[in-house]
């Protein structure tokens, strides 16, 4: 009897000393980073938190604020699963005004958003794209008999306050794809195809061949440059909502084909109801006075629902939103927790809604300093402790928790763990969104360990001196060891 009690009490010792020799690797790990020489000048920080049990095995600086970038895209898609519930979807509403007598409507038609980013998306697999929304929406009109609308097509973006990008967000972001902002009535994700006709010689200007979708008084001024071969996409543009005259700078390699960046519808709210004209146009039915917006137009009048076209659903929106790093999605997420809890339309109110929710479930926000949805803005700043703790809580909400661990890229922004941790323990094991702008690279995930465990995770780096990829590895090297 005595025997068998020490052999259990061995083999108990024996099975703790070898999580303690794991933890001990980890935390070896992550003081060596700390100490490494590219981080002289810069700030680091990383929290590990056992799931089932809260405790935090391993740990750097964790109350310390750094720029998250885009790792923020888990904190806003968390909260939005969490209070707006995993079947979620955007409405998007056809109304009329006026009256309809023998098939000619003496009114207008209004193109009502509620956010929904994806409408008219050619990037997500499960929304209708715009040709196909289009058609929709015209034989929505034609089944109320209208064949002649003397009025005007009105998008209607008003559900959203008319703040669009973020205040501290970097003018060099603003005129491309993925800084376009969230407005009330959103189309094709808020962006074109620009493409250009390639010039075979180094230095010349490569000729701007047109836009898709066809954007109505767009101008450019192309300052563009033609560089070597294989130097990829380096061109920006310049601009902000509103704005139709955009400058195009940078370059775009050598060559005789199209080669095509994309940059950010001006007014998405004006867009949708053009495109609309434009199908009822191609239909036979044309709008007397055009397309406008509520902005133009400032008129109140009582509105007929007549049709409504809703998002795929939330669980579905926010897996794209993390695994693709999709902005949009995000800043609108951002803008309807704040209207869905009485807050407003804008970042900030959304923010405050973010902040309170985590506060209210247990979580010290202090020094939690929250600009965007999305992670653009340089001055976000977000602890480690505080990310570890918002996995953690996420992962033990049942209700939620699969969709969230599903949401997660399997190796980040990479695209596979395979690729980000070759040839190692960690292959399958750690579901990560990463976060990069200048100077900045961070992961915040789950982690399976080997003994079983759930850990929740966040390592921030901040001024390194070394390149982007250096640091990656030197960071992945540090996550590796959650497996062990």
């Amino acid at each position: 009897m005595l025997f068998t009690k020490l052999k259990f009490i061995f083999l108990l010792s024996f099975f703790f000393c070898g999580i303690l020799l794991a933890q001990n690797k980890l935390q070896t790990a992550i003081t060596s980073l700390a100490n490494d020489e590219v981080l002289k000048h810069g700030a680091f920080s990383m929290t590990a938190i056992d799931v089932e049990t809260g405790r935090v095995i391993a740990t750097h600086a964790p109350n310390k604020s750094l720029i998250p970038a885009s790792s923020l895209k888990v904190i806003t898609t968390a909260t939005a699963l969490e209070l707006l519930g995993k079947d979620f979807q955007f409405p998007t509403r056809l109304q009329y005004d006026g009256t309809i007598t023998n098939g000619v409507l003496d009114g207008n038609i209004y193109i009502k958003g509620f956010g929904d980013p994806t409408l008219g998306s050619d990037q997500m697999e499960e929304a209708i794209p715009m040709k196909t929304l289009m058609q929709e929406w015209v034989m929505a009109i034609q089944k109320l008999g209208i064949r002649q609308i003397n009025g005007y097509i009105i998008g209607d973006g008003s559900y959203f306050e008319d703040v669009l990008a973020g205040k501290t967000w970097n003018w060099a972001d603003l005129g491309n794809y993925y800084a376009s902002g969230a407005w009330g009535l959103n189309i094709h994700e808020n962006l074109y195809y620009l493409d250009f006709q390639q010039n075979p010689k180094l230095g010349t200007t490569p000729k701007v061949t047109g836009t898709r979708p066809m954007i109505p008084n767009l101008e450019f001024m192309n300052d563009l440059k033609s560089a070597g071969k294989n130097t990829g996409d380096n061109a920006y543009i310049y601009g902000g909502p509103y704005s139709y005259i955009r400058t195009i700078r940078g370059t775009i390699p050598v060559g005789s084909g199209i080669f095509t960046i994309k940059g950010s519808i001006p007014d998405p709210v004006f867009q949708t109801a053009y495109q609309l004209y434009c199908a009822l146009e191609n239909a036979g039915i044309r709008p007397s006075k055009g397309a406008s917006t509520q902005l133009a137009l400032q008129k109140t009048t009582t509105r007929k629902n007549f049709h409504t076209h809703l998002s795929p659903n939330l669980a579905t929106l926010i897996k794209r939103a993390n695994h693709k790093s999709v902005n949009l999605y995000c800043e609108a997420l951002l803008r309807v927790l704040g209207v869905k809890q009485g807050e407003g339309g804008s970042m900030e109110a959304g923010t405050e809604v973010v902040k309170q929710h985590w506060e209210k479930r247990g979580i010290d926000m202090s020094g939690f300093f929250m600009e965007d949805g999305s992670g653009l803005s340089p001055r976000n700043g977000v602890t480690s402790y505080q990310f570890a703790q918002l996995l953690r809580l996420v992962e033990r909400n049942t209700s939620v928790s699969d969709i969230f661990y599903e949401s997660l890229p399997i190796g980040g922004k990479t695209g596979t763990v395979k690729y980000m941790f070759r040839n190692t323990i960690a292959d399958g094991k750690i579901r990560l969104k990463s976060g990069t702008i200048g100077r900045v690279r961070s992961y915040s995930g789950l982690a399976k360990a080997k003994d079983g465990r759930m850990i929740a995770f966040s390592i921030i780096a901040n001024d390194y001196t070394c390149s982007s990829s250096v640091i990656r590895k030197k960071m992945q090297a540090v996550l590796v060891k959650l497996c062990e």
